[in-house]
């Protein structure tokens, strides 16, 4: 595993020539309620990436990503879906000039999903790049309910738990029981059928949906374990496809 960043434009050359796979990792600056840091989910994202036992090359963060959904939190940044989309898209495509044209997007924000899935679309149908968008928390093979009794949430007991192992200095764990007692079940809010929850202050006064005293930090190492473990298995396997394989098929 190699940081482009630390490499200069000469040494670059070689890391990028010994590479058939580079990593991405994205997330999102916002709010996690008052326990967890704003940058919770670009700190997972990088950590995993970085945590490979791979040949990849790790390219630097992208750390704010689509999150209006949370802008009533103090401290949340967020871009539109179609600027991040088109940001991303350009860095694989820079990655890819250089000879890396297949990618994997270690992402560690949900909101980010749908624009990371046309970004990739785009970029394999022009044969520019082969973009894999990769959510870690997609990537548990039913850890989670097995720690947890439950699937992700947002700044809840699986959140919780990664930061706890990744950067435990920067969780308030004196606001996690402020952070649950105002928490929802739940993500977004129904009504007869109909999602009217758009915001997360909609449906959350604290931000967080589930149970963040739940968390601890050695079920954050056997999350984090889990994750790259699995990011490490999806690059030897990438790495080993030829790119043209990966592209659209012709019309027969």
């Amino acid at each position: 595993m190699e940081l482009l960043e630390e490499h200069t434009t000469k040494t670059a050359a070689d890391a990028l020539d010994d590479a058939a796979v580079a990593l991405l990792p994205t997330g999102s600056v916002e709010q996690h309620g008052p326990a967890l840091p704003l940058s919770t989910d670009f700190t997972a994202a990088e950590a995993i990436a970085r945590g490979t036992d791979t040949d990849a090359v790790v390219l630097p963060t992208v750390p704010v990503g689509v999150s209006s959904h949370h802008s009533q939190f103090d401290g949340t940044l967020w871009t539109e879906p179609e600027t991040f989309e088109t940001y991303v898209s350009d860095i694989a495509a820079s990655v890819a000039s250089h000879g890396v044209r297949k990618v994997v997007v270690v992402n560690g924000h949900g909101g980010n999903s749908a624009a990371l899935q046309r970004a990739a679309r785009r970029l394999r149908n022009d044969k520019v790049a082969f973009v894999a968008p990769w959510n870690w928390f997609d990537a548990l093979h039913g850890l989670d309910e097995e720690l947890f009794d439950t699937t992700i949430g947002h700044a809840d007991a699986i959140e919780t738990s990664m930061v706890l192992h990744l950067a435990e200095e920067l969780v308030q764990e004196q606001a996690l029981e402020e952070a649950e007692a105002s928490a929802s079940d739940g993500w977004g809010r129904s009504i007869h059928g109909a999602n009217v929850g758009f915001d997360t202050v909609d449906f959350s006064e604290s931000g967080a949906v589930g149970e963040p005293t739940a968390g601890s930090a050695e079920a954050g190492e056997a999350l984090f374990e889990q994750a790259t473990d699995e990011l490490s298995a999806l690059v030897d396997w990438l790495a080993e496809q030829r790119f043209g394989d990966l592209t659209p098929k012709p019309h027969k």
